[in-house]
């Protein structure tokens, strides 16, 4: 069974317009690439028809892995999240208990961090740590350079 991925409205219009892209502008210009190649002769010694047909797979291959990803999508209802808890789509104020540095994130899925935009995935080990804490209570994260220590200081939507 395939896992279900929960996106905002935006995240999953952004994967929808991407497929879209992908079926409309970069198959027709593949094909077409492929044609071109095509018309160039003996098929057994040329490299650009190879290449052609090896893109075009690529790109059948990501056509199908995004409508999968799309077939399992859910849009988060916002309205409906507990603001006691940390969850997806959680704006979270932390702190570093080493260093009392706060930072800002918003928990999203993973096609949807941006961390220029304060954006983590729910997948990442600080997005995972927080899952589920509330304010007040201190998040032991396990992190290549060893452990942090966060302090949920605020949480809203």
């Amino acid at each position: 069974m395939a896992q279900l991925s929960y996106y905002t409205p935006e995240g999953l219009k952004k994967l929808k317009e991407e497929l879209d892209h992908m079926k409309s502008i970069e198959r027709p210009r593949i094909s077409q690439q492929i044609a071109e190649a095509r018309d160039k002769g003996d098929l057994s010694e040329n490299a650009e028809y190879d290449a052609a047909k090896e893109a075009q797979g690529l790109l059948e291959m990501k056509i199908a892995k995004l409508e999968t990803e799309l077939s399992n999508a859910r849009i988060i209802d916002e309205s409906q999240l507990d603001t006691s808890k940390v969850l997806v789509l959680s704006k979270v104020k932390i702190k570093n208990l080493a260093n009392g540095m706060e930072m800002n994130y918003t928990l999203v899925s993973e096609k949807e961090a941006d961390l220029k935009l304060g954006k983590i995935s729910v997948t990442s080990p600080i997005g995972k740590g927080l899952l589920g804490k509330s304010v007040g209570d201190v998040a032991e994260i396990e992190v290549p350079n060893g452990k942090i220590q966060f302090e949920v200081i605020e949480i809203s939507r």
